[in-house]
């Protein structure tokens, strides 16, 4: 049972050049060589399983910001305004999906190198675990303010690998008088298991968990949407700095470094699957 409020992921960038292209590049606003450091909270984490050999590759999901210049003395937040968050496997940063799932997209996974100088991650279990799986020991775990875990492991039925999925609790759903329970909670990462090669993946699907039993779980898929035209005049306008000015307005870049206005989001797409469920308790 991972204690997700004192499991953090730490990172230092690598000295921050002048981009050809954006001016703002990423929201940096500091000077060429300068180096920063940034501590991040896990949300989430997922495991992808080989139930042959029982091999494990861990992935996390981190804390989320507003879109943000950094470091700056005013003006820190974008307009238009965008999340970020990222998907860390072992050794590499793992995109998240902006489509659904029905559509391929054509980012891959970035080994941590290219991206930074160092990568910590500070994971605490807690002690004294108890796993509940009937309705009266969630009912009671709940209504005593215990600290609880909810955690799903489903199998993909189309390469046979198992997925466990750990996330804190922090909305449940109660029906003490006939033992019964409702969670519902994230965000968390579901694989795109068509880009596992064995090691690693290429996208990750960000969504929300719901169960209320301990053998069926359902997920719902976040995506990208565009806004209608009638709202795209102040939904794209710029306010303070512009993430994407260029150097020069007469030089733009090529397609693969073009950037792009954030996108407003929905949650839409659902996944069933039969699952163990358990709630961990501390």
């Amino acid at each position: 049972m991972l204690d997700f409020t004192r499991s953090f992921i730490t990172w230092t960038t690598q000295p921050r050049g002048r981009h050809p292209y954006y001016k703002w590049d990423g929201g940096f606003v500091g000077d060429p060589g300068d180096v920063y450091r940034v501590r991040t909270q896990v949300d989430s984490t997922m495991f992808v399983i080989e139930p042959d050999t029982g091999v494990e590759t861990p992935f996390y999901l981190s804390y989320p910001c507003r879109t943000e210049m950094t470091i700056a003395t005013d003006q820190f937040f974008m307009i238009p305004s965008g999340e970020w968050r990222a998907c860390f496997g072992r050794d590499a940063v793992v995109p998240i999906a902006r489509r659904p799932s029905s559509e391929r997209e054509v980012r891959g996974r970035a080994p941590f190198s290219e991206r930074y100088s160092d990568m910590d991650f500070a994971l605490v279990d807690r002690s004294n675990v108890d796993a509940l799986t009937n309705g009266e020991g969630v009912n009671e775990a709940t209504q005593a303010g215990d600290v609880i875990n909810g955690q799903t492991t489903y199998r993909d039925a189309s390469t046979g690998l198992d997925i466990r999925i750990e996330f804190p609790i922090r909305l449940m759903n109660l029906d003490p008088e006939h033992a019964k329970f409702q969670l519902c909670c994230g965000p968390v990462i579901l694989p795109d298991l068509t880009t596992w090669d064995g090691r690693g993946l290429d996208r990750v699907f960000l969504a929300e968990v719901a169960f209320s039993s301990f053998d069926y779980v359902e997920f719902i898929l976040r995506r990208e949407i565009e806004p209608a035209e009638s709202e795209k005049a102040w939904f794209h306008e710029v306010r303070g700095r512009d993430r994407l000015e260029l150097w020069d307005p007469e030089d733009h870049p090529p397609e693969p470094v073009r950037q792009t206005r954030p996108s407003p989001t929905v949650y839409h797409e659902t996944r069933a699957f039969p699952a163990k469920n358990v709630i961990l308790r501390a």
